[in-house]
């Protein structure tokens, strides 16, 4: 498949919905619907995370993943199946593909501080001792990158004739991720390995603050992929499997990749912080029935959202 780098990812202003007129707000709406059903992702700007604090989040990570192999190690958690903490080089891999993507990651989850009976049930936050505010400042994005997620779950709701709140309730101390990603310099040949081979989330939505590099490559409705550079001051969001699921292929998750750089840009590494955003474990990822109709019948059995979340980490080597 050929390449295309334009950018075809079409650029919306959130405060339109958050904060302005009916006309706005519907606007708004109705051009993120069409946006997700023609491409799935958008562009966001006036998103309300601080990019202050986005940059202080980019020097922690920086921070983290040069430290020792050997330190990071102390952190894995391959027995709980990568939901906390980091996890090491080349583990992951695509969905059908054995070729492990050239990355390590950390992951982030809820932080359960409200009595819910969710608290028990996730596994704890690891905390990296040797750099406290790696710590402090991921909660502090992953707060507000959650907070972004509901405004635009809300906008969602409102597209597919949903009362606007209704995934308010269902992603409440949801099982969200904050996935900082290291793509370490590349030193010899791949051998096929790219830095994230084709894919689609599994989640409801995805928040992606800014990369490092470019590399980012979305697969159009036309077979063509389409390279995606970094757009300041913009988070981009794209709908998930978990979505897809739900409105019956209406708003559809969309394959993209991160490829290798040109071979004289090999030595760069490239950093990437996306936000993972799911539901409440015990959801159900049954179709809507405003989604389901004579010209577009139900394509999938019902499930909860813990497991389909199961069944796609067995499948990207992440659970056994």
């Amino acid at each position: 498949m050929t390449t295309q780098y334009l950018s075809a990812v079409p650029k919306l202003d959130l405060a339109d919905f958050t904060n302005g007129t009916e006309s706005q707000k519907m606007q708004f709406v109705s051009s993120l619907g069409k946006a997700y059903e023609d491409i799935g992702f958008v562009a966001i700007r006036n998103h309300g995370v601080d990019n202050n604090l986005l940059k202080e989040l980019y020097n922690q990570v920086q921070a983290f993943f040069e430290l020792p192999v050997e330190t990071k190690l102390q952190y894995d958690d391959s027995d709980g199946g990568g939901q906390r903490g980091y996890t090491g080089f080349g583990k992951e891999h695509a969905k059908n593909s054995n070729a492990g993507d050239l990355k390590e990651f950390w992951h982030f989850g809820q932080w359960v501080e409200d009595g819910d009976k969710l608290k028990d049930y996730y596994p704890q936050n690891k905390y990296v001792n040797e750099i406290p505010s790696f710590n402090t400042v991921g909660k502090d994005i992953y707060r507000a990158l959650e907070a972004t997620g509901i405004q635009m779950l809300r906008a969602i709701a409102l597209y597919l004739n949903q009362p606007e709140n209704y995934f308010d309730d269902k992603v409440h101390n949801g099982n969200s991720i904050l996935r900082p990603i290291h793509y370490p310099p590349i030193n010899a040949e791949p051998n096929g390995s790219i830095r994230a081979g084709e894919h689609e989330d599994i989640n409801l939505i995805t928040l992606l603050v800014g990369a490092s590099a470019d590399g980012l490559e979305v697969l159009s409705r036309q077979g063509i992929y389409v390279g995606v550079t970094e757009v300041e001051d913009h988070i981009i969001v794209n709908v998930g499997d978990m979505l897809q699921r739900l409105t019956n292929d209406r708003l559809r998750s969309t394959t993209h990749r991160v490829v290798n750089p040109p071979r004289e840009q090999w030595h760069l590494p490239r950093y990437s912080i996306p936000f993972f955003m799911h539901p409440r474990p015990e959801v159900s990822l049954a179709c809507l029935e405003s989604c389901i109709s004579q010209d577009n019948p139900k394509k999938y059995e019902d499930c909860t959202a813990i497991e389909f979340l199961h069944e796609r980490l067995r499948e990207i080597g992440l659970m056994k």
